[in-house]
């Protein structure tokens, strides 16, 4: 496979055709790269499975489409393509001096959206700055979302009702192994190191990046990982996830021994029922989510965290951590998917400790501690975030740490604007600077009131870090700068990172002792 210059771009020969790019001087990039066939009609709900061999060049100048999925006047991404099914594809971009076989350190990026939202095209996630300042090859990749990628109709296999089709658990998590793999077969021809692949994500990102280090089938497949705000334990049985299928198709109006109807269901109707089960869920139930990976005794053969904690994760070195304030941009936005209101939180442990008898949850006293002199709004949203991610986080770490190395974080710059709104160190705040890409347009407020100098700096810091993460396994940052010390239980470093980061010794004590090491989470 070579890397020729052909009709002014730069052509990569994949095992599935030949592929062209554009190349601006800085960096290559080939964007819209076909990893999968079109997962419709009897493929909507099967595993993703290889593409035809193109013989002729393909255009690979243009982001393809993105899955199709709810759209939230709250949250108007720019998904950097139009909706479409035919959606499983990714993008590469390298330096513009990368010849094929360099040997580069390569970054596999997983997008988050709470398994419905997003793609690997936003314009937030352009590889352009991580791929060129830090000397790697970036891939950013689709995978399918909602009902399309995390919904088990599995039970319906075999009955007379499913007119032939099969139904294959995990879609979403299927799709990111079968981009991986495609990323182990092809990379080195765009000057990645397939030996050296990190595989990286936040929030739904991230808890695939958790999920797929439980994974038996991810293994071999990448030799680190970086989880940013994983919500690790949002991870459930298969019975759960059915319950969510028999309301999505009470909503389309399919009786269960009719499910072969499933496949000639436009996409806007699979996209109104989707968001009614998005909603209705967190609402019955608060902290579940509707849409999520499940243990399905083949990709996910138990809960992650459970899996780390026995030691059965891959022995692969692993960044973990999250924002200061996670919950306060659910706050912002009134949504339901994080449990902040007292009543919402007694009610998320009230269901826990009625599905597992077994469990002992903390006394609100406990818990309570670790939030000493907050305001009762405050108490809420340090709760929400703790038992969303910051736990699952430290739970994973912990197990994982037995392992292999763990390096522990925690993201808590922010802006005078973002202090402003009261949302600070927010869900996903963290993403501009990981990419580099600080300003959004002239429409983005965040650095309106100043923190443009400091937040340039910040992002420097995080993307040598996580580029240095991924090319030695360790997350050096430059001479001077803090020591970030792998985490132990003997100390249980951490790192802050803020205007001036900090390596901090046992940072979460007062959590571990408030919530224990008890895995709390919906089955």
């Amino acid at each position: 496979m070579t890397d020729s210059t052909h009709a002014g771009g730069p052509v990569v020969d994949t095992g599935y055709g030949p592929v062209r790019g554009s190349d601006d001087g800085i960096v290559k990039r080939w964007l819209g790269i076909r990893y999968a066939a079109a997962p419709v009609g009897e493929l909507r709900w099967r595993a993703p499975q290889p593409p035809a061999r193109q013989q002729e060049v393909v255009d690979a100048t243009a982001a393809g489409p993105v899955c199709p999925q709810i759209t939230d006047p709250r949250l108007p991404l720019d998904l950097g393509g139009r909706q479409g099914e035919d959606s499983l594809v990714l993008n590469v971009w390298a330096p513009s001096a990368t010849e094929a076989g360099a040997g580069k350190p390569v970054m596999v990026w997983v997008h988050g959206g709470a398994y419905v939202l997003g793609s690997g095209s936003q314009p937030l996630y352009d590889g352009s700055v991580l791929a060129a300042e830090g000397d790697a090859v970036v891939v950013t990749l689709n995978y399918r979302l909602g009902p399309f990628g995390f919904m088990d109709l599995s039970r319906f296999n075999g009955q007379p009702g499913a007119r032939g089709l099969r139904f294959d658990t995990n879609l979403g998590l299927r799709d990111v192994l079968l981009a991986l793999g495609w990323v182990r077969d092809n990379i080195a021809a765009f000057g990645g190191d397939p030996q050296r692949v990190t595989l990286f994500g936040e929030s739904a990102g991230g808890g695939i990046v958790t999920t797929l280090l439980a994974s038996p089938v991810a293994e071999g497949l990448f030799s680190a990982a970086i989880a940013q705000s994983s919500p690790a334990t949002s991870v459930y049985d298969a019975e759960r996830s059915q319950a969510v299928a028999d309301q999505f198709l009470e909503r389309l109006g399919i009786p269960g021994d009719d499910i072969g109807r499933l496949a000639d269901v436009p996409v806007p109707g699979i996209l109104s029922a989707a968001k009614d089960v998005f909603d209705a869920v967190p609402t019955q139930t608060p902290g579940l989510l509707a849409f999520a990976p499940i243990v399905d005794g083949d990709v996910v053969p138990d809960y992650p965290v459970a899996a780390a904690r026995a030691g059965r994760t891959h022995p692969v070195p692993l960044m973990i951590g999250t924002n200061e304030h996670e919950a306060t941009v659910f706050r912002w936005m009134k949504s339901p998917l994080m449990p902040i209101t007292p009543g919402a939180l007694r009610s998320m442990f009230a269901a826990i400790a009625a599905e597992q008898p077994g469990l002992q949850l903390p006394t609100e006293a406990q818990i309570t501690s670790a939030y000493a002199g907050l305001r009762p709004k405050a108490i809420g949203l340090g709760m929400a975030r703790d038992i969303g991610f910051r736990m699952p986080t430290l739970w994973f770490a912990e197990g994982h740490s037995a392992l292999a190395p763990v390096h522990l974080y925690r993201f808590d710059f922010t802006t005078p604007m973002l202090r402003l709104l009261r949302l600070g160190a927010a869900h996903a705040t963290e993403l501009p600077y990981v990419w580099g890409n600080l300003v959004a347009g002239p429409k983005d407020p965040t650095f309106k009131l100043g923190g443009l100098k400091h937040g340039r700096a910040v992002s420097q810091r995080v993307r040598r870090r996580w580029v240095n993460f991924a090319a030695t396994g360790q997350p050096a940052g430059a001479a001077g700068e803090p020591v970030w010390r792998p985490y132990r239980r003997e100390d249980r470093a951490a790192l802050v990172i803020d205007k001036q980061d900090k390596t901090v010794a046992d940072l979460d004590r007062d959590l571990h002792a408030a919530w224990g090491s008890q895995i709390l989470n919906f089955r």
